[in-house]
């Protein structure tokens, strides 16, 4: 086995320009391939990471019966919240825990009336975890201690046709069902580059939405935030454990309109990286076809020497082999030098602001992620698919008659 080894790596680099362009094939491929991994790695980190900001948490703990109705936000008090937020922030891997009331209303001024959600938070705990607070465009984020003021997004202010400084109405229903209103100041306003998200949801401090729905001391959510999505359902399954009186949830159950686009996202991506892998087996087949045709005399020379048709079809498998091993290790090393560049510096999108509430959440500027298992797999995939890819024209290299393949010219 040792001698068929160096006999392969031998004629492999004996016409080395040829074996040049299929390293290079190989490697490009599975550069783009490592690259296209890393795009939509980062794409969905970047959604998932934004999307439990905007939602408020990764988890929200509500009181029974919440999940039935969520669609509508009922007005349901929570039992215990300054208990429930101390069991969260006591769980390993959680950031912050904030109270919450959320519900649905109207936002009005002299152009007319907008339904909304109406958010009443606390903003000492929410100003660092927020991806409103974080796009501010004008003016500034909610403070604990304001009175009758509100944070709505660019999208609301142009159908308001409003700015920082002018006074809305807000009207809502108390838990009772009665109607609920009371004029508010702008004190700022928040711009994601969708003006889709930006119109649906307000906010306004915790201690005045419980003025407003005669709430007293009370709130109807708890949202909890993670160092890392990845612990999700470890959370999710010890807060159901320390909270079995209520329901504990996880943001992709109560907004499962974004999972459902994620796996869409996915399928189609799937497809793309399937595609990927068609086109480098292509590219290697036709590369190692024209090494046998080539190399004809060489056949024959070798059959007239005592090699079997079995001996001949394993050397040039082996070779075939050896050439997807080296291209896939030469590949793994630049493509993740590339992914660990890019990861650092990101890549300008500025055209995901036309793609919706997805584009909103992905953000402008992408940060391609692989992991070194996603880099290893990828190799081994291409490594593979280059041995296969030399299984058929090692088989037209064994068939071969010697006296006809000696005669070749």
């Amino acid at each position: 086995m040792n001698s068929y080894l160096k006999l392969a790596w031998r004629n492999m680099w004996r016409n080395w320009r040829r074996t040049t362009i299929a390293l290079i094939a190989i490697v490009l491929g599975l550069i783009l391939l490592l690259f296209f991994d890393g795009m939509i790695t980062g794409s969905d980190q970047a959604i998932f990471g934004n999307a439990v900001r905007l939602y408020g948490g990764n988890i929200q703990i509500h009181a029974p019966g919440y999940r039935a109705k969520a669609a509508r936000l009922p007005m349901y008090p929570l039992p215990n919240a300054d208990a429930v937020v101390q069991t969260a922030r006591a769980t390993p891997h959680v950031v912050s825990a904030g109270r919450r009331i959320n519900t649905v209303g109207l936002v009005a001024s002299k152009e007319g009336s907008f339904p909304v959600t109406i958010t009443g938070l606390e903003p000492a705990i929410e100003a660092r975890v927020s991806i409103q607070a974080e796009n501010l465009s004008r003016g500034r984020y909610l403070q604990d201690d304001d009175a009758d003021a509100i944070y709505i997004g660019q999208g609301l202010a142009d159908l308001l046709k409003v700015d920082v400084g002018d006074r809305v109405t807000l009207i809502g229903r108390d838990r009772r069902g009665e109607m609920r209103q009371r004029s508010v100041t702008i004190v700022g306003i928040y711009n994601l580059g969708v003006p889709e998200a930006e119109e649906r949801a307000v906010f306004i401090t915790l201690a005045e939405a419980q003025k407003l729905y005669n709430l007293r001391r009370q709130v109807t959510e708890v949202t909890v935030l993670l160092d890392d999505i990845r612990y999700e359902e470890t959370v999710l399954a010890a807060l159901q454990s320390a909270l079995p009186g209520l329901e504990v949830d996880s943001w992709q159950t109560l907004r499962p309109e974004i999972r459902e686009t994620m796996d869409t996202k996915q399928v189609f991506t799937g497809v793309i990286g399937v595609i990927v892998i068609l086109i480098a087996s292509i590219g290697i087949l036709n590369l190692m076809m024209m090494a046998v045709f080539e190399r004809t005399r060489e056949m024959g020379i070798l059959a007239a020497l005592g090699l079997k048709n079995r001996q001949i079809m394993g050397l040039f498998l082996l070779e075939g082999t050896l050439i997807g091993v080296v291209g896939a290790a030469a590949g793994c090393i630049l493509g993740a030098v590339l992914l660990a560049i890019l990861g650092q510096v990101g890549i300008e999108f500025t055209t995901a602001s036309q793609m919706g509430e997805i584009g909103a959440l992905m953000g402008d500027r992408l940060y391609p992620a692989v992991t070194p298992a996603g880099i290893i797999i990828r190799g081994v995939l291409v490594a593979i698919i280059a041995a296969l890819a030399s299984i058929y024209p090692a088989w037209q290299a064994a068939r071969r008659e010697p006296a006809e393949a000696l005669h070749h010219v």
